[in-house]
């Protein structure tokens, strides 16, 4: 750990403020720390609720703290106590302030006792921003209820009170009670064999961040894919994902070959329903993923090497704030390449680089300057920190780096830099003091620490940011043009062996308004309205119904409404609210749709409405 204060690298001067508190949470970890979370815990489908206690080890750090500060959303505290080191128990006096937008309430509890353990008995509310409840209808199998986590960025707080930043790490245990034939699966080692019997027990010893605390409960049906994989999905979903999923132990080798052990035992994958709003979360041991990713030829299956590239990227070594979380997300999603390389060959790797790197390319400038920067300074909140910026531009840098230092050096540097921080919550700056000790001063002229810099605190892309040559990728680049210039019919593009990626990028290409004849041609020729695949859906919908294309609302309402995850579905919303008449029309969808939205979906559709009205003047 850095002491707090100014740290020279080179020319570069890092101030106090670079190591400052987390803003995003109320804790106050230098003056005590939760080691440990017992959590015992009743899964309450009625009254969509959890139902129960957390018990809280604590570390002291401070001799004069008089208090044990924690993070809530509407939680629904009915008591707290204090337990000594001998056991015993006694009642803690305690303070919850007004809500916060952001934050949630802050919990204040007095403890000038120290008490090894603090107890907290309480209850969510429905509307809890980490937790969806469906259905049985809105379920796959229409058969039994669901409840899922989604704790990233800092929703953790809303289903247990606990510290919730990334800088904080601790192990947990828990008890979970639900009802028969609906099985419990979290964060930590599941087993595929449990009885049905509405009672579990869960361990995860190592320290974890709170963002990645996650639970599911629901009609999960378990199939094995490997001796330390499994799939997870209901019923009917199950056997399909699991042989998407087949590649699971071929993936976690050609990692361990690359980076050292995986450190978790088991990687197992639940798929969720349609409504969970973002492709894969990376809770260790048990990947959350959607099922969006089950086309049935493994070409989206690159989710899940990014969130198993996580198990050594953001879940060993952890970004210890949101402001520094292109430590986890660029990281990972270079660490991604470099599996799906090992698999699936360069080529595809390649592919999906450039596809990201065009991505970012084309939208950085519409991104508030100080966004840009993958060290941002203070001023982003939480979830907005997460955007393609430390996915794209920080695996863009590590490219770069391998790319002057060299394959075989660097990834002994990223090896070794796995080993050293395993299992810490660290900042840029440490990251960056570790990257000049362990790799520029031992490999000097490769590259200038003004490079540096420039990647990591100035916005936009170095001109000189390297990118792979793809062929075919150059093929598509002259058809399109053939194409859009009118010297090649639709028909005509050599599309028959276009994998999924090829088509991301073709339709990419496009113009953002592209004529209304070209985009009827393309669907006469290759009928992309209703296409299965939510990718190319995604893509094809937003360029059709910005021509103009009305042939295409209905199937682009159905795949509104069949998929909730943002990246898939908020492209349409945004490009049908460009008009009054699109806009009148998804508030339509919305509407239908919304019941089985995430809450973090529904809040980001009613913002793009909100926009779109303002902007008319209404």
């Amino acid at each position: 750990m850095r002491p707090l204060h100014a740290l020279a690298f080179g020319a570069l001067v890092l101030p106090l403020s670079a190591f400052a508190a987390d803003p995003h949470s109320y804790a106050q970890p230098d003056q005590v720390r939760v080691t440990h979370l017992d959590l015992d815990l009743k899964v309450d489908f009625p009254h969509k609720q959890l139902d129960g206690q957390a018990t809280l080890k604590l570390d002291w750090k401070d001799a004069k703290a008089q208090s044990l500060v924690l993070d809530t959303r509407d939680l629904k505290i009915a008591s707290v106590e204090g337990i000594d080191a001998a056991g015993k128990a006694s009642a803690l006096k305690y303070a919850l302030a007004p809500r916060d937008k952001e934050l949630g309430s802050k919990l204040t509890i007095a403890t000038p006792q120290h008490p090894a353990q603090v107890r907290i008995v309480y209850s969510t509310v429905p509307t809890a921003s980490g937790l969806q409840w469906l259905t049985p209808e809105q379920t796959a199998d229409q058969k039994l209820p669901f409840m899922f986590s989604q704790s990233e960025s800092i929703h953790a707080r809303s289903w247990v009170p606990l510290q919730d930043s990334p800088a904080i790490r601790f192990t947990y245990n828990a008890h979970v009670t639900a009802p028969k034939d609906v099985r419990v699966v979290m964060s930590a080692l599941n087993d595929a064999k449990h009885p049905l019997n509405g009672d579990y027990a869960f361990a995860q010893p190592h320290p974890i961040p709170s963002y990645l605390l996650a639970i599911a409960a629901g009609d999960i049906a378990a199939k094995e894919t490997g001796p330390r994989s499994a799939v997870y999905a209901e019923p009917s979903v199950v056997g399909k994902a699991a042989k998407e999923f087949e590649d699971t132990e071929k993936l976690i080798a050609a990692t361990e070959k690359l980076y050292g052990p995986y450190a978790w035992d088991r990687y197992d994958l639940l798929v969720l329903p349609p409504s969970f709003p973002f492709g894969g979360m990376e809770n260790p041991n048990m990947t959350f993923a959607t099922p969006t990713l089950l086309v049935g030829d493994k070409s989206l299956v690159s989710v899940i090497s990014h969130e198993l590239a996580h198990s050594w990227s953001g879940n060993l070594v952890t970004s210890a704030a949101w402001r520094d979380i292109w430590l986890n997300e660029g990281f990972t999603t270079y660490v991604q390449g470099r599996i799906t390389e090992a698999v699936y060959g360069k080529a595809l790797a390649d592919e999906e680089a450039l596809i990201s790197a065009h991505g970012l390319q084309k939208t950085v400038k519409t991104i508030p300057e100080n966004a840009q920067r993958l060290a941002p300074k203070p001023g982003i909140g939480a979830d907005d920190s997460i955007s393609e910026v430390p996915y794209d531009k920080g695996s863009w840098f590590l490219r770069t780096l391998e790319e002057r230092f060299g394959r075989e050096t660097f990834d002994a540097y990223l090896k070794g830099y796995f080993a050293h921080f395993a299992f810490q919550s660290i900042t840029t700056e440490q990251m960056l003091d570790y990257l000049k000790a362990n790799l520029f001063d031992k490999n000097p002229g490769k590259m200038s620490w003004d490079e540096v810099k420039q990647w990591v605190y100035e916005p936009g892309i170095p001109k000189d940011a390297p990118l792979p040559d793809s062929p075919r990728f150059n093929a598509i680049d002259q058809e399109r043009a053939s194409f859009l210039a009118g010297s090649l019919a639709a028909d005509k593009l050599d599309a028959k062996g276009w994998n999924t990626q090829e088509w991301m990028y073709f339709l990419d290409g496009l113009p953002d308004v592209t004529p209304l004849d070209k985009i009827k041609q393309i669907d006469a020729a290759w009928h992309l309205t209703g296409t299965p695949n939510a990718e190319i859906g995604m893509r094809w919908y937003s360029h059709a119904i910005a021509a103009g294309d009305k042939d295409v609302w209905s199937a682009a309402a159905e795949h509104m409404a069949r998929i909730g995850r943002l990246y898939l579905t908020m492209p349409l919303y945004k490009t049908f609210a460009k008009t009054p008449e699109g806009l009148a029309y998804a508030e339509q969808v919305y509407a239908k749709a919304r019941s089985g939205y995430h809450p973090m979906t529904q809040e980001a559709v009613e913002a793009v409405f909100a926009k779109a009205r303002k902007n008319a003047g209404k």
